[in-house]
This record gives C-alpha cells, sequence and structure tokens, in this order.
C-alpha cells in the first residue's frame, strides 16, 4: 500500500542553513495494517507522515501509494493533526461534511455518513453545536469523523491525542479502534507515547534522533481486540522495553525495510 524508497528531506532555513530533517528512510506497509512511528522531538517522525500526505516533497527517494509516486495530496488519504482545526464557525455536522463538500460529493448518502460516524464516536444529538461547545476530547473524535467520512484507504495521525489528558487519551485511542474495525484503514500514527504505539498498532517504526533514520521495525503479539489491560501483561513489557532501548541507547541503524 505505502512505500519509502530511500526517502529523505532537508530543509532550508532563513539564514541559508541546510537541515537534514530525515535522513534515508525505507519502509513499506501493508494494506489494512496499522503502523504507529515513534522517536525523540525532532527526528523527523512529522516530516515522514508529511511525505506521505504528499503535503512536502522528498530531497532524496520516493514515496508511492499503490505503486504511483506521490506527487500532491490524494482523495484516498485523510490526515488528523494533533489540534482538531475544526471550522469555528460551523456546527460540528458541516465540519465533519467538509471533505464531501470539497470533492462535490456531499449528497444524501454522504449525510448519512457522517451522522453514522459521529453515532459511532459518541457525538450523536451534537451534529448541530458549534466546536467551542465541545471538549477538546470530543473535538478530535469530530476531527476522526472528517477524517474517515470520505472513506480514505489511508488514515494518516500526527500525535491525534497529544493534548488530551491522560484519561481522555486512552478512551480516544480505544474510540479509535472501535471506528476501525467498523471502517477499516490502513493507518500511520505518529506519537511520543510508547503505551499509545504498543496498545493501537501491528508495527512500531522506531527512529533515532535527527536526521531521523529507521533504527527498527518491532512486531507487536498482542491478541486483539486491543485494550489497556494489556500493558500488565508480559508481551507488552517486552516490547515496550525493546523500543525505549531502541530510542534511549541508539542502536545501528537497520539496513533496508
Amino acid at each position: 500500500m505505502i512505500r519509502l524508497d530511500a526517502v529523505g528531506k532537508s530543509f532550508t532555513t532563513a539564514d541559508g542553513d541546510t537541515v537534514e530533517a530525515l535522513g534515508e528512510a525505507s519502509l513499506e506497509i501493508e494494506a489494512g495494517e496499522f503502523v504507529a512511528i515513534v522517536g525523540p522531538s525532532g527526528c523527523g517522525k512529522s516530516t515522514l507522515l508529511r511525505l506521505i500526505a504528499g503535503l512536502i516533497a522528498p530531497s532524496a527517494g520516493q514515496v508511492s501509494i499503490g505503486g504511483e509516486p506521490v506527487r500532491q495530496p490524494r482523495t484516498d488519504v485523510g490526515i488528523v493533526f494533533q489540534a482538531p482545526t475544526l471550522l469555528p464557525w460551523a456546527d460540528i455536522l458541516s465540519n465533519v461534511l467538509f471533505p464531501l463538500r470539497l470533492l462535490g460529493r456531499r449528497d444524501a448518502a454522504g449525510i448519512a455518513r457522517a451522522r453514522a460516524l459521529l453515532a459511532m464516536a459518541g457525538l450523536a444529538g451534537f451534529e448541530h453545536r458549534k466546536p467551542r461547545e465541545l471538549s477538546g476530547g470530543m473535538q478530535q473524535r469530530a476531527a476522526i469523523c472528517r477524517a474517515l467520512v470520505h472513506e480514505p484507504a489511508i488514515l494518516l495521525m500526527d500525535e491525534p491525542f497529544g493534548a488530551l489528558d491522560a484519561l481522555t487519551r486512552e478512551e480516544m485511542a480505544l474510540e479509535l479502534l472501535r471506528l476501525l474495525a467498523a471502517r477499516p484503514a490502513t493507518v500511520v500514527f505518529v506519537t511520543h507515547s510508547i503505551a499509545e504505539a504498543v496498545i493501537l498498532a501491528d508495527r512500531v517504526v522506531v527512529m533515532t534522533p535527527r536526521p531521523g533514520r529507521i533504527a527498527d521495525l518491532v512486531t507487536v503479539p498482542l491478541s486483539r481486540p486491543r485494550d489497556f489491560r494489556q500493558v500488565s501483561t508480559p508481551e507488552y513489557d517486552s516490547v515496550a522495553e525493546r523500543i525505549r532501548r531502541l530510542i534511549f541507547r541508539r542502536p545501528a541503524v537497520r539496513a533496508a525495510a
């Protein structure tokens, strides 16, 4: 589904200096897979996500989806950022329908799909509230519904729960799994939380400090459906400890995906 071939990204600062944000990274993500990306701050996690989204172009290598090079944003990709970025003047239903409006697909079926997503996310009855009338967790649920309403094959999530308190964060993680069980997608999920990565993902990409490279890919053997009670299991401890060692001991970079 998603392939990165020796992808690198450098930026030029206002002073004319070149900053290498992402070193050569190679990765393959299968259709329907949930992959989390973890690593130190500034290691290029969000840059990697934006490259997959087509929001920025690589300085080296190639990103492809379904065998086609990514050169611009695609309609089969949904994106959720750390902040909900909802339109403050529009109600929640209109916010969720916004992608369909841009795509020219705001019809009765689309409206029904949006209402069904909101109901699954626990937001039935809040369709005509403004974002300011909802809590942070409720706003982020609406943002996830908005990303899913056009039924994308790929869902990219850049620390979507980072601004939430710990309890709401756990609730949102499980809510995401529930929504994906009803409407499957290939997910790439950036997070600073090792626990979140292990509970959610099929595999965890561990990155080195900047310029970010892939240190290793860790398979998560936990059974599904997942919940946070699994953090007390030996399987969880083993995976989480391996990821910690990779992040904090700066191991040798893995040669290839």
